[in-house]
């Protein structure tokens, strides 16, 4: 289950106010959620931090929310350096993403004068460090992991890495395929369709009140976590967890998870096998043109080569066709061991742009 209390240091201050790279004149609190002109302060330096990263901006307030409201504090913590004028000027986010992994946000002030960037980076590692200390402790682990990512071509923030003794371990592609409207037509009927042995279906949903059922939220949950057992850093994360993180995403919808089932012949009567499962979410832009997202798509080892995966895809371009979006966006590890990558390509997506995982481990006794 998801912590009521969550086990960081809450008090920024008390870990950062005698470092010896905190400026004269400069403070570090955690921001105020419910002050919109924080929330709009932060939304323009992430905003910026990924024009600078990647060449144009996509984070919206409902993005900031997500890492400081109060829902997202349970397994969060955030700081923030303001200059002597009161000026929010750099950000922190760690995140307690499972056991052993804490994820970083880390996002300077594009334009600061290089010293002052470099003395708040120096600050919000220093605060991550303590914070990765404060997890690990709670979980009772001897090494705690932070994970945080950097844009392909963002060389500041890859210096900075360097200097805070991270390491690259692995590089992101993140792609994007148009969708037509006639490829509404792709599969029958995206509720429920059906390909030989594999059945393709939503989530049920419970009549009285919208929510999903349970035992198709833990078989998608069952899937993934075995389907991802084996790939790069992939940490095992309670039910709970997964719940509460996926429903954190703004684009969150529950009309967008599907479950892939197969006949199995030597298990007669007991019904179909869950094999493969996917989780979309909704894509909103500013110019109108919305999308929808594969957040996650896992399929079991022993169902592989039965055109699971493929079957999933096509499902969530039809839906997306269905509901007039224009695209379908994902990520996809550029080393994946299942060759993902190809197939993506074979169906039409091509990279939009490459972000790196950058990760660092922290003793924690």
């Amino acid at each position: 289950m998801i912590p009521e209390d969550n086990r960081f240091h809450s008090d920024p201050d008390g870990i950062l106010a005698d470092s010896a790279h905190l400026v004269d004149g400069w403070k570090v609190e955690p921001p105020d959620p419910g002050d919109r002109f924080t929330v709009a302060r932060l939304t323009h330096l992430l905003r910026e931090h990924e024009r600078a990263g990647r060449g144009w901006a996509g984070a919206s307030v409902d993005d900031v929310l997500v890492e400081v409201s109060e829902r997202g504090l349970r397994m969060r913590e955030n700081v923030v350096l303001r200059d002597p004028e009161g000026e929010i000027r750099a950000w922190g986010s760690v995140h307690d993403r499972a056991e052993g992994r804490m994820l970083f946000v880390h996002v300077v002030e594009r334009g600061l004068p290089e010293e002052q960037a470099d003395a708040c980076s120096r600050l919000l590692f220093t605060w991550a460090d303590e914070q990765a200390r404060a997890v690990g402790t709670a979980r009772e682990l001897e090494v705690q992991q932070i994970d945080t990512g950097a844009f392909a071509d963002d060389d500041r923030q890859h210096a900075w890495l360097e200097a805070a003794g991270f390491t690259k371990v692995r590089t992101w592609f993140q792609m994007s395929r148009p969708v037509t409207a006639e490829e509404a037509d792709l599969v029958p009927d995206p509720d429920l369709w059906q390909r030989g042995e594999v059945t393709i279906r939503r989530v049920r949903r419970r009549e009285e009140d919208g929510l999903p059922d349970s035992v198709d939220l833990s078989a998608i949950h069952q899937v993934l976590e075995q389907a991802f057992r084996d790939h790069f850093n992939s940490w095992e994360e309670t039910f709970g967890e997964f719940v509460h993180r996926v429903r954190e995403d703004p684009g969150h919808r529950w009309d967008h998870w599907w479950l892939a089932e197969l006949e199995h012949e030597d298990l007669d009567g007991i019904g179909p096998i869950p094999v493969g499962a996917l989780i979309g979410t909704y894509l909103e832009t500013n110019n109108g043109a919305d999308g929808s997202y594969v957040s996650y798509i896992g399929v079991l080892d022993d169902a592989r080569g039965r055109g699971v995966a493929k079957a999933l895809l096509h499902t969530i371009i039809a839906d997306a066709a269905t509901r007039g979006r224009d695209r379908v966006g994902l990520e996809v590890d550029a080393d994946s061991p299942t060759g993902a990558h190809g197939l993506y390509e074979a169906l039409g997506w091509q990279t939009k742009y490459v972000t790196e995982s950058w990760h660092r481990d922290v003793p924690v006794r």
